[in-house]
């Protein structure tokens, strides 16, 4: 099966390669069982790993040997014992080996203990051959690398080849088509359609430099407005002030001339 998905990869881009004229494609591939069984820090842990595995075998092994001999057992003795005994016995006997069975999943399911360290185990080796099989292609200048050991099969792809971005695009594309009901609408949908990922790119990049000289404009009038908002704050301020400051002096006048009045009256009585 593993050696199936190389095979399907590898011709799926030997066939690119005859379709892109101006530029052969370049392969490698690698064998990771092979690379972990030559990496001593590997060897060691998967040791200690597999010594834990047998430890857990065995414990398993001897839950489920109990289960057995509980039930021979009652099968034995059934003949003496009373409906309730025996109902008693088979529900000891179903929960032990429900717990048997559990066992066994957390140690060997697909989430279990071993999946588990497993993968911690390979993880950092993954990460050191990632990075080297990244350094290596872009100096030989590889277009892909494969792990012929894997399911997945491809670990290392040039960029130029990713076609992710223009699936999204037919996607979108498709489920905006379902919705257009106009000719109008339909016509600008396949202008956009005709352009390639570069020319989307391009218009994106205007829209979003639009879009920034705008919010300056704003920024920028929102600015101006505060400046004019404050000026205009200040000037009423001053003007409240010089009124404040009239209206006082009218009083001071005013007591004054009063003031003036009642001691020339008081002083011709």
């Amino acid at each position: 099966m593993k050696n199936r998905v190389f095979t399907i990869f590898a011709i799926a881009a030997l066939s690119l390669s005859t379709v892109t004229a101006q530029k052969t494609i370049r392969l490698g591939y690698i064998d990771m069982e092979y690379i972990l069984e030559n990496v001593p820090e590997y060897q060691e842990a998967s040791k200690q790993l597999d010594n834990r595995v047998q430890e857990w075998k065995v414990e398993a092994e001897a839950k489920m040997s109990k289960v057995e001999d509980m039930k021979t057992r009652l099968d034995n003795e059934r003949a003496l014992l009373t409906k309730e005994l025996i109902e008693e016995r088979e529900s000891e006997i179903a929960y032990m080996e429900q717990q048997a069975m559990e066992y066994q999943q957390n140690r060997f399911g697909p989430n279990g203990d071993y999946m588990i360290q497993k993968k911690q185990l390979v993880r950092p080796i993954q990460d050191q051959v990632f990075t080297a099989v990244q350094q290596i292609a872009e100096t030989r200048n590889l277009d892909f690398v494969f792990d012929r050991t894997a399911d997945i099969g491809m670990i290392y792809a040039d960029k130029q080849y990713d076609v992710s971005e223009s699936v999204l695009r037919t996607i979108k594309r498709t489920a905006n088509r379902e919705q257009l009901e106009s000719k109008e609408e339909i016509e600008e949908l396949e202008k956009a359609e005709d352009r390639t990922v570069e020319q989307d790119a391009e218009i994106t990049k205007r829209e979003e430099l639009v879009e920034q000289r705008k919010s300056e404009r704003e920024a920028f009038i929102e600015a101006k407005k505060k400046e004019r908002d404050s000026l205009k704050a200040v000037r009423q301020k001053e003007f409240e002030e010089r009124r404040a400051k009239i209206l006082a002096d009218r009083e001071r006048k005013k007591d004054s001339i009063l003031k003036a009045r009642e001691k020339k009256n008081d002083t011709i009585n």
